[in-house]
């Protein structure tokens, strides 16, 4: 479906350096991330997990109300998706503060980042471990365009 969505008046998206203050932003959503306890074995960041990323950041007005974040790094094996050594944008963190939810803000801060590297990525790439599956694959597969290429499952036995 790939909708292009309008952000609600007073949002804006934009790229920030890692300075201490953004990484301060990341690390206090992250910990409320966690302990919304929506993601299998998620756990909130520290500095080292977020050192040397590129971070994009969802405002209302001046306050944050989201991130995304990742890494461009060339693949290491061939795949039935790209050769090796293509060079994928992974985002590896996405998430809105729970009273942004869907107003297009994900979509928007997903949208920036691709746009951005533009260029010096083939692809971008996510793994995602939500245990709302059908809500996540919606908003990949549907809303953004996204293509499935795998899924790793599990049955405790």
């Amino acid at each position: 479906m790939n909708r292009e969505t309008a952000l609600p008046p007073g949002i804006s998206i934009r790229e920030a350096e890692l300075s201490d203050a953004v990484l301060d932003t990341l690390i206090a959503f992250s910990k409320d991330w966690e302990k919304e306890d929506s993601c299998r074995g998620y756990r909130a960041n520290t500095a080292e997990d977020i050192a040397g990323r590129r971070v994009f950041l969802a405002f209302d007005q001046d306050r944050p109300v989201g991130y995304l974040f990742g890494l461009t790094e060339n693949t290491q094996k061939a795949s039935s998706v790209m050769p090796a050594g293509t060079p994928c944008f992974e985002a590896e963190e996405l998430y809105v503060v729970p009273a942004y939810r869907s107003r297009g803000i994900g979509a928007a801060l997903f949208r920036a980042a691709a746009g951005a590297v533009r260029g010096e990525a083939a692809y971008i790439t996510v793994s995602a471990a939500a245990k709302n599956w059908r809500a996540i694959l919606h908003f990949y597969l549907e809303e953004l365009g996204m293509e499935f290429w795998s899924a790793r499952l599990f049955m405790k036995l």
